[in-house]
């Protein structure tokens, strides 16, 4: 008998206001990236300043930007991302700039400029690259084919650019050095975090299902932190420890979970729990989950077409209204429509007006700033480093409120080159804002995401079976300890890709009925699998002799 529930009809979703602009608490790591894109554009800005070739500072923008990414990655998984944005921002760069050297017929450059963002989009989203994702790529992608460009220009900005990339490489690795753990340590921490909230209410379904994620995150953050050294031991007794608690939460002191959250967040010694002992390895089974993997990037590439497509829509129609209305920089209208999309309609609406709310204070921002800018060329680049600080530092409390500095600072970036009428750039962001962001919105309602809520059954499917593995290793006499503790990650993956698609899937604004009571059991059956996994392995006993 066949357990799929029958397609339901459409519906539409209404799109919220309430607390869209509401700000939230500010990133553990604020700082951290707010300092280092500004460690990684001063020096390239300074140095162009010295020389009087200012208005090259574009291209080393290119590199100095990758500066943003992988702060949450432990430093042997960031050295790996931050050279493949530095690639992909190059490879971005050349085709924007070939593109501009060989025509300069304004709608060839907004398609061109369209396709790559959606290709941005989509190999972001795919890679999990993490914030900023495709936005910073089609911000200096977009602006570069409108650049006044020829071929043999082309090998010398690409090279400005590269360097650039290899010093904010050096930046975003250069924090190892100090605390060469710290990533990991935050996501254990988080992880403790998480489940001391889920033991304190024990019947919230999202307090649960947020632990399971972020212990699952904790997971993923010490499998790629390189080789196994005693800090990453301890710390990954410390995940199991969270995983105990979630499986026991009547045995569980969350005073304990969050005490040892505190204790990551310096600089000292990991804290060892008692009891583990040298069984740790055969518990954690660490390199059993290692081998299992992750999805070929091809599997996860095909549920964004629909995303994919609304990005290379939305910015085509945003920068060919922009063309129609006369205004003579339409890749703020494209880039406008490339930073909304999201997961779902609804996320989208919210992102679109917490860009234009963000853009119009900026605005404003702007018209205040732009007398000091005025003053000389080094006063300009001060005012830039300061908006790149105070954007990336508020970007993390509400999208809006980065927006509010990211806004003047692009307007003041294209003064590197020359001075420009502030009226003149004022009229064009503003109008050029509403039109890419009602474009935009406009792209993402028109393409249906259809493959939601097939993304859903797909997860259920896979949840299914990898309980179904979990229980029959169970079942078995005597389980070989790997092949259960890889089981069980991969149940706890499976059900945290069922809670994404399930969260995406509800927020599409126009969609059928969603299987809500097939997930909610899916989830239930799973949760009390992993809880036998590890009362099988005998941390729930350790767990009660040590509260």
């Amino acid at each position: 008998m066949s357990s799929a529930t029958p397609p339901g009809p459409s519906r539409a979703r209404r799109l919220p206001l309430a607390g869209v602009l509401r700000l939230g608490r500010p990133s553990d790591i604020w700082f951290k990236p707010a300092l280092s894109v500004v460690v990684a554009v001063a020096p390239p800005n300074l140095t162009l300043l010295a020389l009087g070739r200012l208005d090259l500072a574009m291209y080393t923008m290119a590199g100095s930007l990758c500066a943003l990414y992988a702060h949450s990655s432990p430093y042997a998984a960031r050295a790996r991302v931050l050279a493949r944005v530095v690639a992909g921002m190059l490879g971005g760069l050349a085709i924007a700039l070939v593109t501009a050297s060989l025509t300069t017929d304004a709608v060839v450059l907004v398609t061109v400029g369209a396709l790559l963002a959606a290709a941005q989009k989509t190999l972001c989203d795919a890679t999990r690259v993490g914030p900023p994702g495709h936005v910073v790529l089609a911000f200096v992608t977009s602006a570069s084919l409108f650049a006044p460009q020829s071929l043999g220009q082309v090998p010398g900005h690409l090279a400005l650019g590269a360097a650039a990339g290899a010093w904010a490489w050096i930046v975003g690795m250069a924090p190892g050095l100090v605390r060469p753990h710290g990533p990991e340590r935050r996501a254990t921490a988080h992880a403790l975090n998480a489940a001391a909230a889920s033991v304190g209410a024990p019947d919230d379904v999202r307090a649960r299902a947020a632990a399971a994620a972020a212990v699952h995150t904790a997971w993923q953050s010490l499998l790629s932190a390189g080789a196994r050294s005693e800090p990453r031991r301890a710390l990954e007794r410390l995940v199991v420890r969270a995983e105990v608690a979630l499986a026991a939460p009547a045995d569980t002191d969350p005073a304990r979970l969050r005490g040892w959250a505190r204790a990551l967040c310096g600089t000292g010694p990991v804290p060892c729990p008692d009891g583990l002992g040298d069984a740790a390895d055969e518990i954690l089974g660490v390199e059993a989950a290692l081998a299992s993997g992750e999805r070929p990037l091809l599997h996860r590439l095909g549920p964004l077409a629909p995303i994919a497509l609304r990005t290379a829509l939305g910015c085509a129609l945003a920068g060919y209204a922009s063309l129609a209305l006369g205004v003579g920089r339409p890749y703020w209208a494209l880039v406008t429509a490339a930073s909304l999309y999201q997961a779902n309609v609804t996320l989208t609406w919210s992102r679109g007006v917490q860009r234009v709310a963000g853009n119009l204070v900026g605005v404003l921002a702007f018209t205040v700033l732009a007398p000091l800018a005025h003053v000389g060329q080094a006063a300009l680049v001060l005012c830039c480093l300061a908006l790149n600080f105070g954007a990336e530092a508020l970007i993390g409390r509400n999208y809006w409120l980065g927006s509010v500095c990211v806004t003047p600072m692009a307007l003041l970036i294209t003064e590197f080159a020359h001075s420009q009428q502030s009226g003149e750039l004022i009229a064009d962001r503003v109008l050029d804002t509403l039109v890419g962001a009602l474009a935009g919105f406009v792209a993402a309602v028109a393409v249906t995401n259809r493959r939601a809520g097939d993304r859903i059954e797909s997860a259920l499917g896979a949840v299914g079976r990898a309980r179904d593995h979990a229980a029959a290793l169970l079942a078995a006499e005597h389980p070989e300890s790997g092949a259960l503790e890889s089981a069980r990650r991969g149940l706890s993956a499976a059900l945290v890709d069922l809670r994404s698609a399930a969260d995406a899937a509800a927020g599409e604004w126009w969609r059928r009925a969603l299987p809500e009571e097939r997930v909610t059991r899916a989830e239930q059956a799973g949760h009390r699998t992993l809880a036998a996994t590890v009362r099988s392995q005998g941390l729930h006993c350790w767990e009660g002799a040590q509260a």
